[in-house]
């Protein structure tokens, strides 16, 4: 099978995904979600015209000259307001978010008011008719469209849906990831090592970038070398509704890897294997019924780049969120080779200057292995198919990972 570009595998690992099902779910817990449909309001906000200042309710003809002595005929209280009329040279003692007694058409504020005692305070500043009012439906109206779909949560899209009298919302099924890692040479973390044996970490990265973009994240754990072993955790994804399988390791072309002949045994249709990029080529892409199936590379940084460049971007439509890469211009830091037949993506620490063009400079070791480069770097510099050599200073295109 040739090796198909990374902008088509993309592209066709993309294609008809869109969000998931709607459901609803209490908006204490809606945090980060997605909107499945627009949110409109329920009620008008403010109900009423407000007090936006603690102070008294007048007339505003009755404050025109100042000083003016007025009538306290009683308080407003915020919760509970004054059921009586404000009539000439009258004064309701009135607190933020109390409703403006009827015949009021201002505020005065406290600090404008000296309370002479015995039902009686002296206004002192003048102020103007609609002074320190919130009007009926100065926020919104019931009826109106207040979040559109596909808005994520965040702090003052929740507080909003609350105003608006919502208890709950129809937002977008999180993707579920089920994550299988494979190979006989695996442990998790805090294991005692044999002498063949080594940590298996990228479970945790690609569990944490699907999390960024809002997905859940099942970890099936480890599956040795053996097809049965392999079947038996696809089988466990597949009975958890997961949308996403992904598989971490066994997807080249060893006598050990094994994912690829196990997920077309369970039904996969395979849509592609093996992408003209580096690190990353032996991904693999196929369909088993509604499950979306991506073979990741074991190498952890070949792993980690393609859930940036493929997985992410999957995940984020599925679950209804805008998603784009973090493209951006530089200059380079050290001078480039001539690339070969695939896209490269080279590990660097990209730099802002005080003045023009980021620098990125690139690590002297592009290993996919080697996972504290990848900690330590922040962009990635992408190189086209063929890209003749680059000096240093020469312009270049750099993926941002943080």
């Amino acid at each position: 099978m040739a090796l198909l570009p990374v902008a088509e595998a993309l592209e066709r690992l993309l294609e008809d995904a869109a969000p998931l099902q709607a459901e609803c779910v209490a908006l204490m817990d809606a945090a980060d979600r997605v909107l499945a449909e627009p949110l409109l309001a329920l009620r008008t906000q403010p109900p009423f015209n407000a007090s936006a200042m603690d102070g008294y309710a007048v007339r505003a003809e009755d404050v025109a000259s100042v000083p003016a002595r007025l009538s306290v005929i009683g308080m407003a209280p915020a919760g509970r307001g004054f059921a009586g009329t404000v009539g000439p040279a009258q004064a309701v003692r009135i607190f933020t978010g109390a409703p403006l007694p009827a015949g009021a058409d201002t505020i005065v504020i406290q600090e404008n008011a000296r309370d002479l005692g015995g039902g009686s305070v002296e206004v002192t500043a003048s102020t103007v008719e609609g002074r320190n009012i919130r009007r009926l439906g100065l926020d919104f109206s019931k009826g109106d469209v207040l979040l559109e779909k596909g808005r994520p949560l965040d702090p003052a899209a929740l507080s909003l849906a609350a105003s608006a009298n919502h208890p709950q919302v129809s937002v977008v099924k999180r993707p579920l990831v089920a994550i299988i890692a494979t190979g006989d040479e695996l442990l998790p973390p805090g294991s005692g090592l044999g002498p063949d044996q080594i940590i298996s970490s990228n479970a945790y990265g690609v569990a944490a970038a699907a999390r960024s973009v809002g997905a859940s994240a099942l970890d099936l754990g480890i599956a040795p070398d053996r097809k049965e072993a392999i079947a038996t955790l696809v089988k466990q994804a597949v009975d958890a509704d997961a949308d996403v399988i992904v598989t971490l390791g066994g997807a080249s072309v060893g006598d050990h890897d094994l994912v690829h002949d196990v997920l077309t045994g369970e039904g996969m249709t395979l849509d592609f294997w093996k992408i003209a990029m580096r690190p990353g080529k032996p991904l693999m892409f196929g369909r088993l019924g509604d499950i979306r199936c991506i073979g990741l590379p074991g190498n952890p940084v070949a792993s980690l780049v393609c859930t940036q460049l493929f997985l992410k971007p999957l995940l984020a439509r599925l679950g209804g969120r805008a998603f784009r890469q973090d493209m951006r211009q530089a200059r380079l830091g050290a001078a480039m080779p001539a690339n070969d037949l695939r896209q490269d993506y080279v590990r660097a620490v990209v730099k802002e200057e005080e003045a023009g063009t980021p620098l990125a400079t690139p690590f002297g070791i592009q290993d996919s292995s080697m996972l504290k480069m990848l900690a330590d770097a922040n962009g990635l510099i992408v190189r086209e198919p063929f890209a003749p050599p680059a000096a240093t200073g020469a312009a270049c295109s750099v993926l941002m990972l943080r």
